[in-house]
C-alpha cells in the first residue's frame, strides 16, 4: 500500500472509532426525550437501627416504568424495608407505591405505582445478552436529588469480580464508566436505541463520588427473577448466621436468617416477626440484634443459602388464603407463627 494510501487508511479508522454511532441520525438528547418521561424519582421514608436507637431516614432514587399498569422497576436497597414510597413522573407530582416483589440478592425490586399519567413511555425492558463491551449507554436518574440528570459512557466489562458482587451472587452486572452518583440507585441505563439494558445498583469509590466504577444489574437480571416468576416481596431485611455467628447466638441449629427490619404493613409484619432494636458485637461484626431468628418456613428447615432458594420455591407456589408458616428463635424459646397469605 502507498504511503497515501495508508493514511486514508488511518484517517478511515480515525474517524470511525473517533465517537459512537448516534444510529439511524437520532442524537442523544433526541434519545434522552424519547425515553426519560419512562423514568421516574423514588421517594421512600423507613426507620433503621442505629448505635443512638432506631431512626427514621430518607431514601432518594430513581426507577423506571416498565409496563403500562404501573409496575416500576428499581434497586432493592432504595425500597426494601421503607414504610412510606412515592415516585414522581416527569412534571407530575407524587403518587404513592407500594413493593411487590424483591431480590436482596440481585439489588431488584418492583414497585406498584398507584396512578400512573397519560402520556408517559413505558421503557423496552430489552434482551441484555447481545449487549458488548464498548457499547455506548446512557443512564437517566436523580443524583444528588437533581431529576431527569443524563450522564453517559461504555460498557466497559460484563459480570464482575466475586469480590464487587459478593452481596449480590444472584445478579449479573455491566460495569460503566458513566457518571453514578447518590440518587442514581435503581435509575435505568439505555442502549443508545433507547433500549432498558439494566438498572443502576452501586459504584465502587474511595473519593465519596464516580470513579468510573459503576455497576449496574442487567435487565435478563430483571426479567428472569421479578418478571418471570412470581417472586414476592416479604417486608423483611434478612442476614445469615451460621457457624461461630450462630453459635454465638445460641441457634438451636445450623444456621438461621436474623431478622434485622420489618415493615409493619408487609408479609413478614402479618406474620408478628420482630426485627433488632439493637446494635452489637459478635464475633468481631457489628449487627443488628434483638430480633427473631427464622428456622424454618412451610417446614423447610432455613438454615443456608441452598435453604433459601428452596423457601423461594415453595413460597412461589403460594396461594392467597393458604396458612404461611414460619418457626423462630426469639428470645431462648421456639415460636411458631402463622398467617393467612394475603398477596404480596
Amino acid at each position: 500500500m502507498s504511503r497515501d494510501g495508508r493514511r486514508a487508511a488511518t484517517l478511515a479508522l480515525a474517524l470511525l472509532f473517533a465517537a459512537p454511532s448516534l444510529g439511524e441520525g437520532e442524537s442523544l438528547h433526541d434519545a434522552y426525550r424519547r425515553v426519560s418521561t419512562s423514568v421516574v424519582v423514588i421517594r421512600a421514608r423507613g426507620q433503621e437501627v442505629t448505635a443512638d436507637g432506631t431512626v427514621r431516614f430518607k431514601e432518594v432514587g430513581s426507577g423506571v416504568l416498565i409496563s403500562p399498569d404501573g409496575k416500576v422497576a428499581t434497586a432493592a436497597h432504595v425500597v426494601q424495608t421503607m414504610d412510606n414510597i412515592t415516585v414522581e413522573f416527569l412534571g407530575e407530582e407524587p403518587v404513592p407505591a407500594r413493593v411487590i416483589a424483591s431480590e436482596q440478592l440481585a439489588d431488584i425490586s418492583i414497585l406498584q405505582v398507584s396512578v400512573v399519567p397519560r402520556d408517559v413511555t413505558v421503557a423496552k425492558l430489552a434482551d441484555s445478552d447481545p449487549v458488548l463491551v464498548g457499547d455506548p449507554v446512557f443512564i437517566i436518574g436523580a443524583p444528588y436529588g437533581l431529576s431527569y440528570s443524563l450522564s453517559q459512557g461504555i460498557i466497559s466489562a460484563r459480570g464482575a469480580p466475586d469480590t464487587v458482587t459478593k452481596d449480590f451472587p444472584l445478579a449479573e452486572f455491566f460495569q460503566t464508566d458513566a457518571v453514578i452518583n447518590t440518587g442514581n440507585s435503581g435509575g435505568p441505563m439505555f442502549s443508545r436505541a433507547g433500549d432498558l439494558i439494566g438498572i443502576v445498583s452501586h459504584n465502587i469509590t474511595k473519593s465519596g463520588g464516580s470513579e468510573g466504577l459503576g455497576f449496574i444489574v442487567t435487565s435478563n437480571t430483571v426479567k428472569s427473577l421479578l418478571v418471570e416468576r412470581k417472586r414476592g416481596w416479604f417486608g423483611v431485611d434478612l442476614m445469615l448466621v451460621s457457624g461461630a455467628m450462630a453459635q454465638a447466638l445460641n441457634v438451636p441449629q445450623s444456621g438461621g436468617f436474623l431478622v434485622k427490619q420489618v415493615v409493619k404493613d408487609s408479609v413478614g409484619g402479618r406474620l408478628g416477626l420482630k426485627g433488632g432494636d439493637r446494635i452489637g458485637i459478635v464475633e468481631g461484626q457489628q449487627i443488628v440484634v434483638g430480633g427473631d431468628i427464622l428456622l424454618s418456613v412451610q417446614g423447610i428447615t432455613f438454615a443456608s443459602a441452598e435453604d433459601r432458594a428452596k423457601v423461594l420455591k415453595a413460597l412461589e407456589t403460594l396461594q392467597v388464603g393458604q396458612d404461611l408458616r414460619v418457626t423462630v428463635f426469639r428470645g431462648d424459646k421456639i415460636e411458631a407463627l402463622t398467617t393467612k397469605f394475603t398477596g404480596f
